[in-house]
């Protein structure tokens, strides 16, 4: 039988866990073709998230479209992985797409090739030598374009959003503030995984997305839902599992839906068909992933000052919501001051190895926190 546990990529409908309150909420964003923010940390299921929200949408009423701005590094990039995203959105035979390509941005030199399995893909010539005067506006007018043509509302996801922040300038954040406030029958949703940068886009007054779009934070899935899906995955295999077993790996994981699903899959793996997942194999499945990622850990830690070791040491063995700037902390964890510790913590919030949370900060890799707190015993 396959291990129904999934993690890293995208999750399928099937293998997802609960989060129905933010499909409605984000569902009804759509229909009042509202701007929204949604950021959380790396791996909580942002991108599994929409692509099952879009869908659930149907095609005759909603033309969806879904950048990844991941591989972007500035305008010319930006423009033509939009471009892209945008045509592909509307067509997938070859011949139309081409067409298609040509008619909304033809000064991109769209060519049309087709990759080893025959898929058609776009290719534009015009990428880094960009000219400046391709107007960026005008391709982010296009969306709107389409819903009047098209008499659909359509749907721009814009993932990995806080990239925009690291370009050499905020033009395209500009233009983008300009667009998105004035297309009535487009629903604009921004995705970030690196919640300081993106709340300083929406929150800084010097930014030109200030307040420019609702924002919906993404949390933990809670214990009451992580119980039953846990446990019917198992009696599915015919393998047992007490709650008290799934309550001790949501502790671990913490609620945090990529290392939940991972231990949850490494502990299905070590669980005999037709017996009981214990306390003792899932300490055994936590172990074995450990020892997976020692390396990584190893190297991670060996790079980083003394300060930075013992801030973190904190972090892993103290309660969560400790406050780290505290004369407590800095006391037990040998931090001498608290600038010590901000300029810690500000060091690894911009290495992602942590994230702010509630006035204080998570180390953002439950696997690490747990390494920690082993290494450090």
């Amino acid at each position: 039988m396959t291990n129904p546990f999934r993690y890293g990529g995208v999750v399928s409908a099937d293998a997802f866990c609960n989060r129905r309150s933010e499909l409605s909420d984000l569902r009804r964003a759509i229909d009042n073709s509202e701007r929204m923010f949604l950021y959380s940390e790396r791996r909580l299921g942002k991108t599994s998230l929409i692509q099952l929200l879009l869908s659930r949408l149907p095609k005759r009423d909603y033309l969806t479209i879904y950048v990844d701005l991941w591989p972007t590094d500035g305008l010319p990039s930006f423009a033509t992985t939009v471009a892209e995203a945008i045509a592909l959105s509307t067509s997938t035979k070859s011949d139309k797409l081409l067409e298609t390509a040509k008619e909304m941005f033809a000064p991109l030199s769209p060519s049309l090739t087709l990759d080893s399995s025959g898929n058609p893909s776009l290719k534009f010539g015009i990428v880094r030598s960009m000219p400046k005067q391709i107007d960026i506006q005008e391709i982010l007018n296009v969306p709107g374009k389409l819903s009047q043509k098209m008499n659909r509302k359509v749907v721009v996801v814009f993932d990995e959003f806080q990239r925009l922040i690291e370009y050499e300038n905020d033009l395209v954040e500009r233009t983008l503030r300009s667009v998105v406030q004035t297309e009535e029958n487009v629903a604009w949703l921004l995705l970030g995984s690196r919640k300081h940068l993106i709340q300083r886009m929406f929150l800084d007054q010097e930014r030109p997305l200030y307040r420019s779009a609702g924002h919906y934070p993404l949390g933990m899935i809670g214990t009451e839902h992580w119980l039953p899906f846990i446990r019917e995955r198992f009696l599915k295999a015919n393998k047992e599992i007490e709650d008290e077993v799934i309550l001790s790996l949501c502790e671990l994981s913490e609620g945090h839906p990529f290392y939940t699903q991972h231990l949850a899959h490494a502990l299905w793996e070590l669980t005999p068909f037709n017996d009981d997942a214990t306390p003792t194999l899932l300490n055994e499945a936590l172990s074995l992933l450990l020892q997976r990622e020692s390396y990584a850990f190893t190297t991670l830690w060996e790079s980083l000052t003394r300060n930075h070791q013992r801030f973190l040491r904190g972090l892993a063995l103290e309660a969560k919501g400790v406050a780290p700037f505290s004369s407590g902390f800095i006391a037990r964890y040998g931090l001498r001051s608290a600038s010590n510790a901000q300029r810690a913590a500000e060091t690894l919030l911009e290495r992602d190895v942590v994230d702010r949370e509630n006035g204080s900060f998570t180390i953002t890799d439950r696997f690490l926190r747990l390494w920690i707190q082993r290494t450090a015993e």
